[in-house]
């Protein structure tokens, strides 16, 4: 049964296949900016792509997927963290990266076949650029950046729609004075010292020290990795606009071929009705949730129990109701044993999750199959469909240890140097709470202390 995804670019429903004679699927999905923790609307994102990347396991074989996601570690954001905190800029997103990595496993999902930072695909970014460059798509701007050329690549918002008189009112409009075109976009940025601090590389030839702009990345690990034309491009619907076309226009300049062959787009997730905000209350991260006594398998589910393409409003009583249904999935797997049975049955399941990815018309189908209890099923074949779904039954999630006194007294300590500015204090005591097996996690409005393994 093979996989049909609604298709950004083209606007119509397609089957997902491998297009290279070695039959392995080329799959490349944007990955998170490493400053700060995902919050649960960029796992949405994370969770429909593993679900996508289980179904073409089934399909193709494990084996023949080549799934790529990659780590921005040096932009805007990136940057400006650390001169927040007064770190170095590998220090920060080291962190983030590590309680990126340990919220996926928790949700259960699969790890990529790659995972590149842009930080290790300098040489290659440069690369590209100095091609665009010679090609004539490419120009060094009156500030000593280099831009991407707009009107070189007439196909330039396909993609999105946006229509060239949109163009002129978009976040291209930034260093306007230095480009040719207020359209045009960075690819390179020239070193700033008062903005970049110790953050540079040398640049394209020709070019002053500088470090890559935000879109170049994505094109640059996706050549290097998967090659010059891939099978499937993901992300949430936030990078259809600029960030994608931007892609597209880099990429086919550079290469003289087709990007990708599909484009597919997450939704929005709403959280009580509305846009996710901090100053709102509704701003939560999987920590947050867990925090609250809600298990990951259950944000897990949550998070499918809408159509990935349409806008999911996520509620506490909403995960109320998923740690209902894994409580009656675990029953129901509990009573199956190993016994053998009708696999057929689960076929309605597969096939709304082949139809484009309708992941609540398959939880609605293994329900259907549930409430009939569990005589004559197949356990293997509902392991399958667990799979499918990457929804981990067993309950291995361990109660919260209590933090010994002098833990807390440390952390203290740090929270009280953190606050002072006292840096350097804040570190060495950060260490020492390392080495007491506990990781110290800095919030906005304070911190929280989680068991870890003894330094």
């Amino acid at each position: 049964m093979a996989l049909r995804l609604f298709e950004s670019l083209s606007r119509e429903l397609r089957a997902l296949k491998p297009s290279q004679p070695d039959g392995v699927f080329r799959f490349y999905n944007c990955g998170p900016t490493v400053y700060a923790p995902a919050h649960i609307g960029n796992f949405r994102t994370f969770v429909v792509n593993d679900v996508i990347r289980r179904l073409l396991e089934l399909e193709f074989g494990a084996g023949k997927v080549k799934h790529v996601r990659n780590l921005t570690d040096v932009d805007d954001r990136t940057i400006g963290q650390a001169k927040k905190e007064g770190r170095p800029l590998g220090e920060i997103t080291r962190h983030w990266t590590a309680l990126f990595h340990e919220d996926c496993g928790a949700l259960n999902c699969l790890a990529p076949t790659a995972e590149p930072t842009a930080t290790g695909y300098i040489k290659e970014q440069v690369n590209m650029i100095e091609v665009l460059m010679e090609k004539g798509h490419a120009y060094r701007g009156a500030d000593g950046s280099v831009y991407f050329k707009l009107d070189s690549f007439p196909g330039y918002g396909g993609l999105s729609r946006i229509k060239e008189r949109e163009l002129k009112v978009t976040v291209f409009a930034a260093d306007a004075d230095h480009k040719d075109s207020v359209s045009d976009f960075a690819l390179w940025k020239a070193y700033k010292p008062e903005e970049d601090g110790a953050v540079k590389w040398t640049g394209p030839g020709g070019v002053g020290e500088g470090r890559p702009g935000w879109h170049i990345e994505c094109s640059a690990m996706s050549k290097s990795i998967l090659g010059d034309t891939i099978d499937l491009h993901t992300g949430g619907v936030d990078l259809l606009f600029p960030h994608h076309e931007n892609e597209i226009a880099q990429s086919q300049c550079c290469n003289g071929t087709t990007f990708a062959h599909h484009w597919y787009h997450s939704e929005h997730l709403l959280v009580n009705g509305t846009t996710m905000s901090k100053s709102k209350g509704n701003y939560y991260t999987l920590r947050d949730l867990i925090a609250k006594g809600y298990s990951a398998m259950a944000v897990r589910y949550a998070l499918l129990s809408g159509h990935p393409r349409k806008q999911l409003n996520f509620t506490l009583d909403g995960m109320h109701a998923a740690e209902s249904a894994l409580k009656t999935l675990r029953a129901f797997r509990a009573a199956l044993g190993s016994q053998s049975g009708d696999a057929a049955s689960f076929e309605p399941v597969f096939v709304a999750l082949h139809d484009d990815l309708n992941t609540p018309g398959a939880l609605g189908a293994l329900f259907t199959i549930v409430n009939r209890g569990p005589a004559g099923i197949d356990a293997a074949a509902f392991d399958r469909v667990l799979f499918a779904l990457g929804l981990k039954l067993e309950t291995t999630e361990a109660p919260k240890a209590e933090v010994p006194a002098d833990v807390a007294a440390l952390a203290e300590k740090r929270w009280a140097a953190k606050q002072a500015k006292d840096f350097a204090a804040a570190d060495a005591l950060r260490k020492e709470i390392a080495a007491a097996g506990w990781t110290m996690l800095d919030r906005k409005d304070g911190y929280s202390l989680e068991p870890g393994k003894k330094a």
